[in-house]
Order: C-alpha cells, then structure tokens, then sequence
C-alpha cells in the first residue's frame, strides 16, 4: 500500500507571510483542511483567527506547530492525547527556565549557532544600508539573542 502522506523532509518552506488560509496551511503542512479543523478541537494552542464568514486564517507560529503536531502523530506514531500531553510538557518546561532550544527537536543538518550567526550579520548589513525601524529593536534582539 502506497503512502501518500508529504514526509517531514518533503514539506515547502513556509513564506513569510503574516497569514495563511487554512487551504495554504494544508499544503505547507501536508495535512487536509477537515483534519485542521478537527486538529482545532483537540490541541487547545491551535487558535486561528476567524474573520468574515469564520474563515480562518493562520499565523506563522501556528504552521509551526500543526507541523509539530503532524511529526508527533504520523512520524512519532503518538496518538493525539499522547501528543496534547507532549506539547503541554513542552510549554510547562519552558515555563521553568529551560531555553526553548532546549525544548524544541532539533532540526537535522541545522547548525543553530551558525545560523544565529547569519542572521545576526544579515541585522548588521540593514542597519547600516537603511537602518532598522525603532519598534523592531526588541524583535531582533529576540531573534538573535543580543
């Protein structure tokens, strides 16, 4: 029997967009829309925004975790209260002082300190072409950890 399921390794980035309609999630995510919806009734941190008509509309952090929740069910093989338990450990261990890198599965092949670097270097080069906007001074000390 053939598996038509995207693996984790086969899914497109995601755009940098602010929202995303749950058919554009489904596809970032290789889930279907009925499963979404479904998804919404059971993991309490999946809160989309619902506009005109209830249509819903997702953000970046909430691709992120549907991606989460679609490893822990189809590549981990939980079932989904076992998944709510683990991401509810997840948010509890962050609430504790643990970094959320420590928290987070590691991505495979991604040196995150390398990366941080880049970014940082990518910060400095706008800075100095157009300077970066006064209200994202806290984002990117976030990002970066500066």
């Amino acid at each position: 029997m053939e598996n038509n399921k995207a693996s984790k390794d086969s899914l497109p980035p995601i755009p940098a967009k602010r929202y995303f309609t749950i058919g554009e999630v489904s596809e970032l995510c290789g889930v279907k829309s009925h499963v979404l919806r479904y998804w919404e009734q059971e993991f309490t941190q999946l809160r989309p925004v619902k506009r005109r008509g209830n249509r819903r509309y997702y953000q970046h952090h909430e691709v992120l975790l549907i991606r989460r929740i679609r490893d822990l069910l189809y590549e981990q093989g939980f079932t989904i209260s076992g998944a709510r338990n683990r991401l509810d450990e997840t948010i509890r261990d962050t609430g504790r002082g643990r970094s959320a890198e420590e928290t987070q599965p590691v991505v495979p092949g991604v040196d995150l300190a390398l990366l941080r670097q880049e970014i940082r270097s990518v910060i400095k080069l706008l800075r100095v072409s157009r300077g970066v906007p006064s209200g994202h001074q806290g984002i990117i000390s976030t990002i970066v950890g500066a």
